[in-house]
C-alpha cells in the first residue's frame, strides 16, 4: 500500500523553529532536548519525549499511530515560541 506521505529519510536539518531549549528552560544542558526543526524538503521534524504507550492507550476516536510512529510530547512553551516561524501555507 503506498501512502499519501512519507518521511524522507534523506532530508536534512535546515533550521530550528523557535527557541532552543536552554533558551526556554526545557532543558538543564544535556542532550536530552525537546526541538522543533524545519527539514529541508519542508517537513517538520520533533524531539520529544515518546509516550506512544501510555498516551497511546487512550486516542480519541479516530486517530490511530501506526507501527512505525510515536507519540512524542514537547513542552507547550517550546510550540508556542515555534509560532513566529511556522509558515502559514
Amino acid at each position: 500500500m503506498v501512502r499519501p506521505w512519507e518521511a524522507d529519510p534523506n532530508a536534512h536539518f535546515k533550521r530550528r523553529l523557535g527557541k532552543t531549549p536552554q533558551e526556554l528552560g526545557n532543558t538543564t544542558g544535556t542532550p536530552e532536548c525537546p526541538d522543533i526543526w524545519e527539514l529541508t524538503n519542508g517537513d517538520i521534524a520533533v524531539i520529544g519525549r515518546d509516550l506512544t504507550k501510555s498516551l497511546g492507550e487512550n486516542l480519541p476516536e479516530g486517530v490511530s499511530i501506526s507501527s512505525d510512529e510515536r507519540l512524542v510530547v514537547i513542552p507547550r512553551n517550546m510550540l508556542i515560541a515555534a509560532k513566529p516561524d511556522i509558515p502559514s501555507v
